[in-house]
């Protein structure tokens, strides 16, 4: 059975973790409505993409 020869020191275990990190993804705005979205997808709210409207959303009443 392998064990280690010695302790992984504090230090030596945050380096290695130092990638471990969460980044939060990206966000632009529509140009459109203003809504957030996710960059190069289509706009959830209004359905534009690259001045287009790709995607055709049904109005709730």
């Amino acid at each position: 059975m392998a064990v280690p020869k010695r302790k992984t020191s504090k230090s030596r275990k945050n380096k290695r973790r130092s990638h471990h990190a969460l980044v939060a993804p990206a966000q632009a705005r529509c140009p459109q409505c203003g809504e957030p979205r996710l960059p190069h997808r289509i706009c959830a709210s209004c359905g534009v993409y690259a001045g287009e409207v790709r995607l055709v959303i049904a109005e709730e009443e």
